[in-house]
């Protein structure tokens, strides 16, 4: 109404039926809403109406009803859990209709998170002694125009989307946006300034800007979209080290949070004294002791299929059985098989004995000649993918493409554009060394390869940060084009190690990893004394990893089902 809607053309309804002036049960919200006539049914109602704005209960409006609506009727049917019509009879009934719900999962969601905290952001930063409407429409405004910009890669991954852009099935930004704070707060701040609530003002606005993106916190922005994504079809994850309180603590909160279904391998005894004696809560989650006779079934069945891949590769008959009770062969073996999603390995073994399985049982992609190891640094500035920083010594030319190109795909599935520096101790030929001469060639061969990814070096590392360094000095990299470089490759283990173990002691950055790249089908190891909250991460990527290299996978999709086949159902403790 504020934005200038003419109140003689609405009509409202309660339970009661039509608002009009001859009712005499109408408070003074509903009585500047009255109409003179009495006789307009709700059905009657939608007959031309270009706007239907449902605020009440589920499924009152029909079909037919929209479908009597006038050209590219707008209907927000916003009752939840269930909508006053659904988004699917809605579009079935109208093509052209404009539709929103409050509902996440379809599109366009009316949320409350939208508008109150940025509006109290806003209003809190200038001490404003109230909130008028002046700050609502700025609010408003904000939303309407950032609904209109490019959505970024964070937001589309989030959203499980490629190209969200401005249309009928994206008129409002989704709540996961990072964007939301520096845009509708600072428009409400300024409202509240030009209609004078604000007791102190904002002079510096460049510097305020950057003050709400410290709170907001980029570092995380990430991780809320990785979790985002993989509570949208959580996955069976095997824990191959169950016999850890950490391990059983993240399990519990994947599981509790609807990230994923953990399977946890170990003694079950000793698991639930751990669980007992820490209050953790392991109902619904499956244990599962490789040792047992319950799996001895199990056991020959996986050391069968073990054999016929490992018989010629040194493997005798005898030891193949012997390896299945081992936890990390017995987990690789349940993703291999499709018994599990992912696995998680290496809190309380070396990582030579946790990869060496993977690859025997599971093994490499297509194309793939090695695998590669993969941090995610989250820094102050953003997320960093670093690589390789576990497994290939001292990579050939050939080898760190293939490592650039594995991990540029790896970027991407999170929905980020990757861009990439090669890294160096010289600049673009400055140095004819071996090692300066292989970071050269590796970037030939990838462009060779993916000739749109954005890619330059050799380089070095303060200069792939300081693009006014480069745009002066070297203008025709591809580094000196907009955007900030998020990728790392570096020449070698030893300083792609030293690199990230800098970043998180001296930097501050959290890490998250080792995530190998070029498996098969997800398999990730955790660094030896790992938090809580590092191993939670490495659910929610391997979630996703299995996610991107099982789109159509059917999964069971309830937590309280069984999350092992049926075969597997009568051998498993509870």
């Amino acid at each position: 109404m504020a934005l200038g809607a003419d109140a003689s053309r609405v009509r409202m309804f309660d339970s009661k039926g039509l608002i009009h002036k001859g009712r005499n049960d109408l408070d003074e919200r509903k009585i500047k809403y009255a109409v003179e006539a009495s006789d307009l049914e709700f059905e009657q109602a939608f007959e031309g109406a270009d706007v239907f704005i449902g605020l009440s209960k589920g499924n009152v409006v029909s079909e037919t009803m929209v479908q009597a609506m006038a050209a590219r009727p707008i209907v927000f049917a916003m009752a939840n859990p269930d909508p006053e019509i659904t988004w699917e009879k809605a579009t079935a009934a109208r093509k052209d209709v404009i539709m929103a719900t409050g509902r996440s999962d379809y599109p366009n969601q009316v949320n409350n998170v939208l508008g109150f905290p940025y509006i109290f952001r806003g209003a809190l930063d200038v001490r404003a002694t109230g909130i008028n409407e002046a700050m609502k429409l700025a609010a408003v405004k904000a939303l309407a125009d950032l609904a209109k910009t490019p959505v970024p890669d964070i937001v589309n991954m989030a959203y499980n989307e490629t190209a969200l852009s401005f249309n009928a099935n994206y008129i409002i930004p989704k709540p996961l946006d990072p964007r939301l704070l520096e845009t509708v707060s600072p428009a409400v701040a300024r409202a509240a300034m030009e209609s004078g609530l604000a007791q102190k003002p904002i002079a510096d606005w460049e510097a305020y800007s950057i003050a709400l993106s410290q709170r907001l916190g980029h570092d995380n922005q990430l991780m809320r979209a990785i979790g985002s994504k993989a509570r949208k079809d959580p996955r069976r994850v095997v824990f191959a080290d169950a016999e850890n309180i950490k391990v059983l603590k993240a399990a519990q909160i994947a599981f509790d949070e609807n990230i994923a279904y953990p399977i946890l391998l170990g003694d079950p005894k000793k698991i639930l004294e751990l669980a007992a004696e820490s209050n953790i809560d392991l109902e619904g989650i499956t244990l599962i002791d490789p040792k047992s006779d319950e799996m001895e079934e199990r056991r020959n069945m996986y050391g069968e299929l073990y054999y016929k891949k490992r018989q010629r590769r040194g493997v005798n008959y005898y030891e193949v059985f012997k390896k299945m009770k081992d936890r990390t062969h017995f987990g690789c073996m349940m993703v291999e098989m499709g018994d599990a999603d992912a696995m998680i390995s290496g809190l309380s073994r070396t990582y030579p004995d946790t990869i060496r399985p993977a690859i025997q049982i599971i093994g490499t992609e297509d194309g793939v000649k090695k695998i590669a190891g993969m941090y995610i640094m989250l820094t102050k500035r953003g997320p960093l993918f670093l690589a390789d920083t576990t497994v290939n010594f001292n990579p050939t030319a050939e080898e760190i493409a293939d490592i650039t190109l594995m991990v540029a795909r790896e970027v991407r599935s999170f929905g980020i554009t990757p861009r990439v520096a090669m890294l160096s101790y010289s600049n673009f030929g400055s140095s004819d060394t071996k090692e300066a001469i292989i970071m050269r060639e590796a970037r030939v061969l990838v462009k060779q390869r993916s000739p749109n990814l954005v890619v330059d070096g050799e380089i070095q590392a303060i200069m792939a940060f300081n693009k006014e360094i480069i745009r002066e000095n070297y203008p025709f990299s591809e580094l000196a084009m907009d955007g900030d470089v998020n990728t790392l490759i570096f020449p070698n283990l030893s300083a792609g190690n030293i690199a990230y173990n800098l970043l998180q002691e001296v930097g501050g950055a959290d890490s998250i990893g080792p995530i190998l790249l070029g498996l098969k089908k997800p398999v990730h190891v955790l660094q030896l004394g790992s938090s809580v909250r590092s191993i939670l991460n490495m659910v929610l990527i391997a979630v996703v990893d299995s996610q991107s290299k099982n789109p159509k996978e059917n999964i069971i999709g309830n937590a309280h089902h069984d999350v092992v086949p049926d075969t597997l159902t009568n051998e498993v403790i509870h």
